[in-house]
C-alpha cells in the first residue's frame, strides 16, 4: 500500500505557557489538495513550520513521504510558501528566481528556464528585469509562489496563500493548485478563508486553539452535516403556510426552525428531530394537505460547518497566564 504524502502523529508545541499546537494528528494522502483550516491564532502556521523543520515539536512525530523525517532530506521534496513573504527588494525578479532555484539544487540556467516559464504562466513574464520592490504585494506573492515550485516538489506547502490577493489572482492561484494536484502531486495549505478553501480542497483538518476539532474528506463531512442539517421549505400560498405551521409544531417531528435570511425566498428552514428522515417530513406535510413550491435539503457551506463546529469563541486565540504552571506535554 502506498504511504501517505504526510503523516502527523500527536505533535505538540508550546511557547512558554501557551500551547500553540496540542496533540494534533492527521494524514495527507498523495495527489490531493489538503487544507489546514482555522481562525487566526489556531496553530496552523506553527504546524506547517514543524512539518518543514523550521521548529521542532515538543512531542509527537512527523513523517514525510516514504519514511523521511523533517530536515534536509525531506526538504528536497517540499516547496514552501511561508506566511511571512521573504524576497530581496533590491534584486531583480529574474535574479531572485535564479537564486531560489540554485538553493534548491538547480543550475542557474535551469532555474532561469523554469522560472521564466512559471512567471509567464502567472502573468509576470514582462517583469523579470524589474526589482522586487517595483511589484505590488500580490505580484511579489506570485513570484515567491513560483520560486517554491521551481524544483518540481512532490509536496507543495502554502501558508495563507490567498492572503492579500485580489479575486483575479486568487483564481490564478487556485487554478495552479488544481493543476499541481492533477499532475499527481500533493498540495497542503493553511487558511482562515473558508470560501477559498471550499473551492479547491479535497480533504481537510480544522484546528481551533491548537486542537483538532474535525478532519476528513470534504464530501464526507458535507454529507454528514447535510444528513443532520436543515431543510428549506417554500409554500404555494398562505393556506399552505398555516397548515404547515401545525405540522411543524410537532416536537417529535421538528427539532427547531428558523427564519431564512432576507435574500432567500424560502418561508422557513427547519431541522428534523433525531431519527426523522427528510422523506418522512415531506410525506407528513403532503399527507396533511400542505402544497409546496420548494422542499430542499440544504447543503452547508464549509464556512457554516466551521462556525457550527468551532463556534465564534474560537476566533479569540487562547493564551494562558504566565503565572500558571507550565503545561506538561
Amino acid at each position: 500500500m502506498t504511504s501517505p504524502a504526510l503523516r502527523v502523529e500527536a505533535i505538540t508545541k508550546a511557547f512558554g505557557n501557551h500551547v500553540a499546537v496540542d496533540k494534533v494528528s492527521f494524514e495527507v494522502p498523495r495527489g490531493v489538495v489538503y487544507g489546514i483550516l482555522g481562525p487566526n491564532g489556531a496553530g496552523k502556521s506553527t504546524t506547517l513550520r514543524m512539518i518543514n523543520d523550521i521548529i521542532a515539536p515538543d512531542s509527537g512525530k512527523v513523517t514525510v513521504l516514504d519514511g523521511l523525517a523533517p530536515g534536509a532530506a525531506a526538504a528536497k521534496h517540499i516547496g514552501y510558501l511561508p506566511e511571512e513573504r521573504g524576497l530581496y527588494p533590491k534584486m531583480k525578479v529574474g535574479e531572485v528566481i535564479e537564486f531560489m532555484g540554485e538553493l534548491r539544487g538547480l543550475t542557474r540556467a535551469e532555474a532561469r528556464k523554469r522560472g521564466g516559464a512559471w512567471l509567464e504562466r502567472l502573468g509576470l513574464g514582462k517583469w523579470t528585469k524589474n526589482k522586487v520592490q517595483d511589484l505590488s504585494k500580490g505580484m511579489q506573492q506570485k513570484v515567491q509562489f513560483a520560486a517554491a515550485l521551481l524544483h518540481e516538489p512532490d509536496i507543495v506547502i502554502l501558508d495563507e496563500p490567498w492572503s492579500g490577493l485580489d479575486p483575479v489572482n486568487a483564481d490564478v492561484l487556485r487554478t495552479t493548485v488544481e493543476e499541481i494536484r492533477d499532475a499527481g502531486r500533493t498540495v497542503l495549505f493553511s487558511t482562515h478563508q473558508m470560501e477559498q478553501a471550499e473551492k479547491v480542497v479535497d480533504a481537510l483538518i480544522i484546528i481551533a486553539r491548537g486542537k483538532k476539532v474535525l478532519d476528513g474528506k470534504l464530501r464526507d463531512i458535507k454529507r454528514t452535516w447535510q444528513s443532520a442539517g436543515w431543510i428549506a421549505l417554500g409554500y404555494t400560498d398562505d393556506d399552505a403556510k398555516h397548515t404547515a405551521e401545525a405540522v411543524l409544531a410537532d416536537k417529535a417531528l421538528i427539532a427547531e426552525s428558523r427564519i431564512p435570511d432576507l435574500d432567500h425566498e424560502d418561508d422557513v428552514e427547519v431541522r428534523a428531530a433525531d431519527g426523522v428522515a427528510p422523506q418522512k417530513l415531506l410525506s407528513t406535510l403532503i399527507g396533511a394537505g400542505v402544497t409546496l413550491r420548494k422542499f430542499e435539503v440544504i447543503v452547508p457551506s464549509l464556512h457554516q460547518i466551521f462556525v457550527d463546529k468551532v463556534g465564534p469563541e474560537a476566533a479569540v486565540a487562547e493564551r494562558r497566564d504566565e503565572t500558571e504552571p507550565e503545561r506538561v506535554s
